[in-house]
């Protein structure tokens, strides 16, 4: 890290510490959005920060990346709210016209606009081909109908970003980005989805029954828009990478002050040496991915590109989000029977660790492309 990066990480630590650790908690318990959160977030400008200066932000992935493994470390669901903003941000930044980014960046990055982003149907998670909410030309815009689930944020989004089906016929991938914006006629959102983690920040079904949506609606133009929007997509997974190192490390800490205040047998259990070996394990793990994630971060930093990008972030993130899951693993079972007590916060990084090997490509999803870059 350079002094920058430095700078960010000391700021972000002070304030997860000082301001975010005591409502973690209380935010996994409720799951209920914490707007106060967000408005910590939006008085810190953090809301721009991996994106260019213009926009008022440092243009650094890894300055992105070491502030949501700080936050992470102490509150999944308040790491979380930076990563659903800067989706948009980085889509709309990337696949979107000069009016649409005229429109929408300035209120996404101040934090007076909110948004979401919907690709998952029940039949098509990982399979964006497979996608079937159709967009059907109608005069000069859209008739858009259809359904998704599992949409982020939808319930505070000012608007979302919705893929749909495109084109004449029902052929797989000509798929686009449309935004539809609250209130639109026909535009429902579902109900809160109750989650085993990420709980603070929820998650509905959407649904688009006859949505008339007007020519600019359409992400960028409909030949590459979406193409663009996806790949700034794919840059931005070191983020996620961020957040399963944040995870582990807190789930460390916690970890380490509960075995050095507890005894059996005459003696402090962090003495034992099993204990001490499990410990090791789980600090070698995480200094790995953390190193993986900031080498993926500082490659999109230098302009890294196409499959070699692709290939670092893909590791990345599954060794990451594989390894908060399996640290938070260890960490429940050295609580003991307190783990799996909401009285302590370690059941909450073990529920929240399994989200993260799921969404924005799941784990498998990354060793296909890691095969297909080393195989062919």
């Amino acid at each position: 890290m350079d002094e920058d990066q430095l700078l960010v990480q000391e700021l972000v630590r002070r304030v997860a510490r000082e301001r975010v650790a005591s409502r973690a908690q209380e935010i996994d318990l409720t799951a209920e959005y914490p707007h106060d959160m967000f408005e910590l977030i939006k008085e810190l400008g953090l809301f721009t920060l991996p994106f260019p200066p213009e926009y008022g932000g440092s243009g650094s992935m890894l300055s992105a990346c070491v502030a949501v493994e700080e936050l992470g470390r102490i509150c999944y669901n308040t790491a979380y709210l930076l990563v659903v903003q800067w989706v948009p941000i980085g889509a709309i930044l990337a696949g979107g016209t000069p009016e649409q980014k005229q429109k929408y960046l300035p209120g996404l990055a101040s934090g007076d606009l909110r948004s979401a982003l919907s690709l998952t149907e029940p039949q098509s998670g990982s399979d964006l081909a497979g996608i079937r909410t159709r967009a059907r030309r109608e005069g000069d815009g859209w008739r858009l109908n259809g359904s998704k689930i599992w949409c982020t944020n939808a319930g505070m989004a000012d608007f979302v970003l919705v893929a749909a089906r495109t084109g004449e016929d029902d052929q797989r991938g000509k798929i686009n980005l449309f935004i539809v914006e609250k209130g639109t006629p026909g535009f429902e959102v579902g109900k809160k989805e109750e989650k085993i983690g990420a709980r603070g920040i929820p998650s509905h079904a959407l649904f688009f029954d006859n949505v008339y949506l007007p020519a600019d609606s359409i992400l960028g133009d409909e030949q590459t828009g979406f193409r663009v929007a996806m790949a700034a997509l794919n840059d931005s997974r070191p983020i996620i990478g961020a957040r399963g190192v944040g995870l582990a490390q807190g789930a460390i800490d916690h970890t380490v002050e509960f075995i050095k205040s507890r005894r059996a047998f005459g003696q402090a259990i962090s003495d034992f040496q099993g204990v001490r070996w499990m410990i090791a394990d789980m600090e070698i793990q995480t200094r790995a991915a953390r190193n993986l994630v900031y080498e993926a971060a500082k490659g999109v930093d230098l302009g890294l590109k196409g499959q070699a990008q692709a290939h670092l972030s893909a590791v990345s993130k599954c060794h990451a989000t594989d390894t908060a899951m399996k640290v938070a693993t260890d960490a429940v079972q050295l609580f003991g029977a307190a783990g799996v007590s909401n009285e302590y916060p370690i059941n909450r990084y073990f529920r929240d660790a399994k989200v993260l090997q799921i969404i924005e490509g799941t784990n498998q999803i990354q060793r296909n492309i890691i095969a297909r870059n080393i195989l062919g």
